[in-house]
């Protein structure tokens, strides 16, 4: 793979802001490769009305009139249960956003927005998805004709041992189990950066400090991981969504591996389980590209360019 995307790629981001997503977002927004057509707020982190509100608040703030589509308020099957332990009640608290002036359109479904762009793209479509998967299933499920379109999904998500949410199963993914089993039975391009490579590449109090200086954007970020409870600000943060827009800008600081993906949708207590099949046992052909380790201080580099940049 070579080291930057050769295109200005065409991207639509299902997220759930929460503050790495935020992260995430400004810098898939700031890359002069990516060009992001649609965003499509989920329920996850924290639920729909706030993700929507967050998604307003950072695009406000970075001054990008970007299309916000509001997504599901709740799984496909289960009960909702947020994050909002790890990222507070709103999702962003600790920074003093300025009032949005982006509108959300509320006159079609995030299925029917991601059919619209995909369709009317002139280049296959990339999607970034760093929340729970239950919209990506949607469309998938609604638009079947529209993924030859589809460049690749890139998610954040799974783990390759323990979870976050259950015994075995990560957040994204075990928030809606269903919905996770249908994008992985779908045939497309599936790129994935598990929650524990998330937890390799942390953000330490150097770099916080660093990125500090940055201006506004700086000090917006700084306030924001000084409450983020994924990690510690004092040993390190953990920036599980920045891995997505990584694995799409800079793929070589990434060691993958090709291998089958399955999810646990029955089990009493394993349902939302990520079976990531390094050593071959179910025997099956491989359904997607998996992140096992990432290089760190070429992560770093990357995030504090790629923060400063949004400053431009």
């Amino acid at each position: 793979m070579s080291n930057t995307i050769s295109k200005k790629s065409p991207v639509i981001i299902s997220t759930d802001p929460g503050i790495d997503d935020a992260v995430a977002i400004a810098l898939a927004t700031a890359s002069d490769n990516l060009d992001v057509q649609l965003i499509c707020p989920v329920a996850g982190n924290v639920g729909l009305e706030y993700t929507t509100l967050n998604t307003q608040k950072i695009l406000t703030f970075f001054e990008k009139n970007i299309r916000i589509v509001p997504g599901s308020r709740q799984p496909l099957l289960r009960q909702l249960k947020d994050a909002s332990s790890v990222h507070g009640k709103t999702g962003m608290e600790g920074y003093d956003f300025p009032e949005p002036t982006l509108v959300p359109d509320t006159s079609v479904t995030a299925a029917q927005a991601m059919h619209e762009v995909v369709t009317t793209s002139e280049f296959p479509v990339t999607l970034i998805a760093i929340g729970p998967l239950t919209d990506i299933a949607l469309y998938i499920h609604q638009y079947h004709q529209d993924l030859p379109n589809i460049d690749k999904v890139v998610m954040m998500g799974g783990a390759l041992g323990r979870g976050n949410f259950g015994v075995l199963s990560e957040f994204n993914f075990g928030s809606d189990p269903e919905a996770a089993k249908i994008v992985f039975q779908s045939g497309l391009n599936l790129q994935v950066v598990p929650m524990e490579i998330g937890r390799q590449a942390k953000i330490m109090p150097a770099t916080s400090a660093k990125i500090k200086d940055f201006g506004k954007v700086g000090d917006m970020f700084y306030q924001l991981f000084s409450k983020y409870r994924g990690g510690s600000f004092r040993t390190g943060l953990n920036m599980y969504d920045a891995l997505a827009v990584a694995l799409v800008l800079v793929p070589d600081i990434f060691e993958t591996v090709d291998t089958t993906v399955a999810i646990e949708t029955q089990g009493r207590l394993t349902a939302g389980a990520s079976l990531i099949d390094l050593k071959g046992y179910l025997h099956q052909e491989a359904n997607a590209t998996v992140a096992i380790s990432v290089d760190l201080s070429a992560f770093e580099d990357w995030f504090v360019r790629a923060i400063q940049e949004t400053n431009n």
